[in-house]
């Protein structure tokens, strides 16, 4: 039942997550693909295999790397310019020296859940000019039509595995940290930038900024709820508090979009 689990259903969400991106466009898929559709699974197989003390500190691990994936993004808008291998390479350092950092951190969950959302509020300052917009079809952005699909289900699929069955031996700290790996930013930004050029994929980079703050609510409820709660009903009650959140920064943004001069910060 359990490896059915890491096989299938982290998989069945990227791909998910994948065609509604190449239905709606890239702003959908960057702002879905923050919802925490690989780390919420992985978390779900390790509280069903390490107990839900395991899972209530890997969850609020998992919170901090929020950090390591803004780092992630930062240094790839940064780069963007340089080409798609470079920027990548750039944001992959940049990941794994958060994570080292974040690993020596003793930050209890709510401060971590403070300094988690003040630097998702201070993230899209720091991306720098945007690049030149490239022309492209919302399908376009998210890679040719099936092209990159399995390889998205695969790496999904070998995260779940790789993190999940090491998590008895690497602990809490860093299975946690792990189980937020870019898998989805990897793969979508990477394909985006070949595809439509620097500008879509750091346009994808903030689109994926603002879901954050549902996996960050997310990660901070599951952290708790595990503690006190039935395994079910907690991941049941973390996943209503990341919706709810969704939707409530999805209101926001188009809120600000019917400004004038604001409509670029709906995606």
């Amino acid at each position: 039942m359990i490896l059915l689990l890491k096989l299938l259903l982290v998989p069945s969400l990227i791909a998910l997550v994948t065609l509604a991106g190449r239905r709606w466009g890239p702003a959908a898929a960057g702002w879905l693909s923050a919802f925490p559709i690989v780390s919420g699974p992985i978390l779900l197989v390790i509280a069903l295999e390490q107990g839900a003390d395991f899972a209530a500190a890997a969850s609020a691990n998992t919170l901090l790397a929020v950090l390591a994936i803004l780092a992630f993004s930062i240094a790839y808008a940064r780069c963007a310019r340089f080409g798609m291998a470079r920027a990548m390479l750039a944001a992959l350092l940049a990941y794994a020296l958060a994570v080292a950092l974040l690993q020596a951190s003793t930050l209890a969950p709510w401060p971590a859940f403070a300094a988690v959302l003040l630097a998702l509020l201070l993230a899209p300052r720091l991306f720098g000019p945007a690049p030149a917009p490239a022309t492209a079809s919302p399908r376009a952005a998210t890679g040719k039509p099936g092209a990159d699909l399995p390889w998205r289900m695969l790496a999904g699929a070998v995260l779940a595995l790789g993190v999940s069955h090491a998590a008895a031996g690497i602990g809490p700290r860093l299975a946690g940290l792990f189980a937020m790996f870019p898998v989805m930013s990897t793969v979508l930004v990477g394909f985006s930038h070949r595809a439509s050029g620097p500008g879509f994929a750091v346009a994808l980079l903030r689109g994926m900024v603002n879901g954050y703050f549902a996996f960050a609510a997310f990660c901070m409820a599951l952290s708790l709820l595990l503690r006190t709660q039935p395994l079910g009903q907690a991941f049941a009650l973390a996943t209503v508090t990341a919706l709810a959140v969704q939707l409530g920064v999805k209101g926001v943004l188009l809120q600000r979009a019917r400004r004038p001069g604001r409509a670029d910060q709906a995606s």
